[in-house]
């Protein structure tokens, strides 16, 4: 269960260098650009690694839902602050509101959702959809 001390309103950040893995490829080297999945990946991260901090040993949590506007293009080399911050908790949902800042501007807000999960339970939840899914094509 999520431990009291985790209040709405509180708020992390992580400071991020942009990587060439973590940039676009498809325009050339001229334009190597931090990627949206890339970014996307980050943010949940970044809210997963805090919310680590207050969760029991025998849980974690999984996204379930991402909103973000990727409003400008962070250069190869640049790095990017994202600042998340607790808006709302129910249960063991809790949602994020998340800015990033590269060297130079604001390049995404939006939201991300997360859900506590006991990890044997989701375990064992995932090996039966796993034993239907293998009684299905066999």
């Amino acid at each position: 269960m999520i431990n009291d001390s985790l209040r709405v309103g509180a708020h992390y950040s992580r400071t991020i260098e942009v990587d060439v893995d973590r940039t676009i490829s498809f325009l050339g080297d001229d334009l190597r650009i931090y990627a949206t999945p890339k970014l996307i990946d980050d943010i949940e991260r970044t809210c997963l690694d805090y919310l680590l901090d207050f969760v029991d040993d025998e849980e974690n949590s999984v996204g379930t839902a991402v909103d973000i506007a990727h409003t400008g293009a962070t250069l190869l080399g640049m790095t990017v602050r994202i600042e998340v911050s607790v808006a709302s908790i129910e249960g063991r949902a809790v949602k994020f509101d998340v800015t990033v800042f590269d060297d130079i501007e604001q390049v995404c807000t939006g939201s991300h959702s997360r859900f506590v999960v006991n990890v044997d339970k989701l375990k064992a939840r995932v090996r039966e959809k796993a034993n239907r899914v293998g009684a299905l094509s066999a």
